[in-house]
């Protein structure tokens, strides 16, 4: 039994609006007619993402929680019950028959309007670190869907991360050639991607930049570096040919195609791709925050299908000690490719439609 009315809730990063676009998918793939509709707010990436991949979105002031007194602290009460209510006059409209909530700003006036009108919640953590909406939903609902094993939330469930399917159904051989071709690299050498998401990873830049011509010497490696917009760079030393610089990737999936090993931060969306697809990785977790992006590669990184490293140790001197050595080690590399793709979910968005359709299937249960 699957709802055909279904509010996702979720914004403000590609953290939470990813795995959502996903779910999406996943719920029109199995009922076309359903009407799924978003809530975000105007200003988050979801104002862009949700209706360029043909979804409806709605929007309520962000709901921030400050974390010390002030006057935002002081009018906490009357934005979340304006956001609240907003959220109720949305679903009443859409007649909604589930709320499935992803963290963020919008989420939590999400929870308590569907938990006012006696809807089925659901939630997914991408994190390891549960975020406030989360910890908050989770008990209101059953059905709580985590990312990683660690994640600590009441009802959890380990489903993984929802992916889009352009990647979860990559196989990298087949396209590897595609791939290489496509940014303009050799067919047949070695290749490195480093990246550092889609603002870039300055640390990263640095670093590599520092060591480009040692790393590429040799006629046996290339690199393809993925730096952020507005942070373009030349390689020192390094031929153009064979180490690749440019801002951001459209076309990710040929990007992992063309990759024998990658360099990234560790971001809940990034560590899950690099796990799907079955490529080894070294990540560095961006050094803010709670500490959740170690967190986030702890699970494939103890599974042998990746590194850690810690930001404050990524020099030009560790890309030549220990990057370079690593690519030039094939029977290393394709160990930890096969123990990445082991400790991998390629059908997360799936599992959460199920959890969707299970949620739903139990309020028409009680009410029969």
């Amino acid at each position: 039994m699957s709802p055909t009315r279904i509010l996702l809730a979720g914004g403000g990063s590609a953290g939470h609006v990813s795995p959502l676009l996903s779910l999406a998918d996943a719920l029109t793939r199995r009922e076309p007619e359903a009407r799924i509709v978003a809530l975000g707010t105007a200003t988050g990436l979801e104002a862009r993402l949700v209706p360029e991949r043909g979804y409806e979105l709605r929007t309520i002031p962000k709901v921030a929680f400050p974390r010390r007194v002030s006057a935002a602290a002081l009018r906490l009460p009357g934005d979340l019950w304006g956001a609240v209510s907003g959220t109720e006059a949305i679903l009443r409209d859409l007649d909604a028959q589930v709320v499935v909530g992803f963290g963020g700003y919008v989420s939590t006036p999400a929870y308590l309007a569907a938990r006012r009108r006696g809807l089925p919640i659901v939630i997914h953590e991408a994190n390891a670190r549960p975020g406030l909406a989360n910890r908050l939903g989770a008990r209101l609902t059953p059905y709580v869907a985590t990312t990683f094993s660690r994640t600590q939330l009441p009802h959890a469930r380990v489903l993984g991360m929802p992916l889009r399917t352009e990647i979860t159904g990559l196989d990298r051989a087949a396209h590897r050639r595609e791939g290489r071709e496509y940014f303009g690299l050799h067919p047949d050498r070695t290749t490195l991607l480093v990246t550092g998401g889609s603002l870039g990873a300055q640390r990263l830049n640095t670093a590599f930049g520092a060591a480009a011509a040692d790393l590429v010497a040799g006629d046996d490696v290339q690199v393809l570096h993925l730096c952020g917009q507005g942070k373009e760079f030349e390689p020192a030393g390094a031929p153009a040919d064979r180490y690749v610089v440019r801002a951001y990737a459209d076309r990710m999936d040929l990007a992992y195609a063309a990759a024998d090993l990658v360099v990234a931060r560790s971001g809940a969306n990034t560590v899950c791709e690099l796990s799907a697809v079955g490529l080894p990785a070294i990540y560095v977790p961006l050094p803010i925050g709670n500490g959740e992006q170690r967190l986030n590669a702890v699970d494939v990184v103890a599974a042998g299908g990746g590194l850690l490293t810690p930001d404050d140790q990524v020099d030009d001197a560790w890309v030549r000690s220990v990057v370079a050595p690593l690519l030039r080690d094939p029977d290393r590399l394709a160990a930890m490719a096969a123990a990445a793709a082991a400790a991998g979910e390629r059908h997360a968005d799936e599992r959460l439609a199920d959890l969707v359709d299970e949620a739903y299937a139990a309020r028409q249960g009680s009410r029969s």
